[in-house]
């Protein structure tokens, strides 16, 4: 069967994949010149890592498995990372359980509450009626106000800005779901994991593995309309022609579905203008010596620009990187924050306040290069009942199909929720296949 699949990111490529493994013939379309969406991967110089920053959890056993099923198992790394926090001007290691209970600013019943509040999250099945609450409301209730207002509020402000006050406790608790699962109970220690060489690696050995079953992969193509054929299938159009497709399998956001796909293929209930998006910039910095000695560090600090420091170098080899160590500096903005449109040496100037602030021993010499890369629509913003404003996508076509991440409304998403996605949406398309 010859499949077409608008979209080359990790869902796009994943279901190329899985579709070109049960033999059927499959052409990807991807508007940018490289694979991978918001997983794709930036020329830094000395060497060729993620565009933002990315991570393996222990308990990400369907990415994992796809790693291992594609022949990449050999080239996935562990490490034990360490965690800090920023608070209050200083920075505070909170990598272990005696260094939390340690940790100044929060008194021993704070302290208390913070870690019932990570152990509850976690277990917490009926995430629905975390949409009802806001994320103030449940974790001033579970973790206290004390512990709130020192840790919490300051966190939320990075990550969301005064957003913050719209947003369900949904939010956090898939954060807590997922983060938890890195740290090894018996051990106290969180484990992390990487391919070597990045998701570049991923990407090209997916692609490695379509076109060895004579698929097609395009980048760089914009596909412009998509429409039914008159004898079955379905027209795809792009650089002036048309490709016909016995099926054809939408990845992208919903604002371009309802752009290109002709009306009388799906329908779609609800307006995507009541979705509010996250964006995010993200300086990127390449140093001759780590900045921290910390895979991340929590800022709650409303001063510093940035919503967080990820030392990638604490995690990832120094051989990956040419010797030098890397950090990710993001900062989480609204998709039409002004932000998101100034130039690059704007946005540097901008994050080098911060820098100067908490490193006022950086020198010049330390830095090898910056990169400044941003992404206008990161993620959902999750208001009160966020499930009853996603759009419901319905097709209305037996050869037309939509999966892209507007489905996912109660997870953080990352790189194992849409290989889940996907495996489920294969096993619905086999039987879908069969029936017609």
């Amino acid at each position: 069967m010859n499949i077409g699949i608008v979209g080359g990111g990790m869902m796009g490529l994943t279901l190329a994949y899985r579709l070109s493994q049960q033999g059927h013939l499959v052409t990807v379309f991807e508007s940018s010149k490289q694979l991978g969406g918001l997983t794709t991967h930036h020329d830094y110089g000395p060497f060729v890592w993620d565009r933002f920053y990315h991570v393996i959890l222990p308990s990400d056993t369907h990415l994992i498995n796809l790693i291992q099923e594609i022949g990449l198992g050999e080239q996935l790394r562990w490490h034990r990372t360490l965690t800090g926090c920023y608070i209050d001007q200083q920075l505070y290691s909170i990598s272990n359980s005696v260094e939390f209970l340690r940790f100044p600013p929060l008194t021993l019943i704070g302290k208390l509450r913070l870690a019932f509040t990570l152990l509850y999250g976690s277990r917490i099945k009926n995430w629905q009626r975390l949409e009802k609450i806001t994320v103030e409301n449940w974790l001033r209730r579970i973790s206290g106000s004390n512990t709130y207002e020192k840790l919490w509020k300051p966190l939320l402000l990075a990550k969301l800005g005064e957003n913050y006050k719209r947003v369900s406790a949904v939010f956090i608790w898939s954060y807590i779901k997922r983060l938890f699962s890195a740290r090894d109970s018996s051990l106290h220690k969180e484990q992390l994991g990487y391919v070597m060489g990045g998701y570049k690696t991923v990407f090209d050995q997916l692609a490695k593995l379509i076109t060895s079953t004579g698929g097609n992969i395009c980048t760089g193509v914009t596909v412009e309309h998509i429409t039914s054929h008159p004898v079955g299938g379905i027209w795809v159009e792009h650089s002036g022609k048309k490709e016909h497709f016995d099926k054809v399998i939408f990845t992208g956001p919903v604002d371009i579905l309802q752009r290109v796909v002709a009306k009388d293929l799906m329908k779609v209930t609800g307006d995507c203008a009541t979705i509010e998006y996250m964006g995010v910039i993200c300086m990127v910095l390449i140093t001759r010596k780590p900045l921290v000695p910390y895979y991340i560090v929590n800022l709650a600090d409303q001063r510093i620009p940035f919503t967080g420091i990820l030392g990638m170098s604490n995690l990832v080899s120094l051989e990956e990187t040419a010797g030098l160590h890397m950090t990710y500096l993001p900062k989480y903005v609204s998709s039409d924050d002004p932000l998101l449109q100034q130039t690059d040496e704007e946005l540097r100037k901008l994050f080098f306040q911060g820098l100067r602030l908490m490193f006022p021993d950086l020198t010049v010499d330390d830095i090898v290069t910056t990169h400044i890369n941003r992404a206008v629509k990161m993620q959902p913003l999750q208001v009160l009942n966020y499930s009853r404003l996603v759009p419901k996508v319905v097709t209305e076509h037996n050869d037309f199909f939509v999966l892209n991440t507007s489905q996912f409304i109660n997870d953080t998403l990352n790189n194992n929720t849409v290989v889940h996605h996907v495996t489920e949406f294969i096993r619905t398309f086999g039987s879908f296949v069969k029936t017609f």
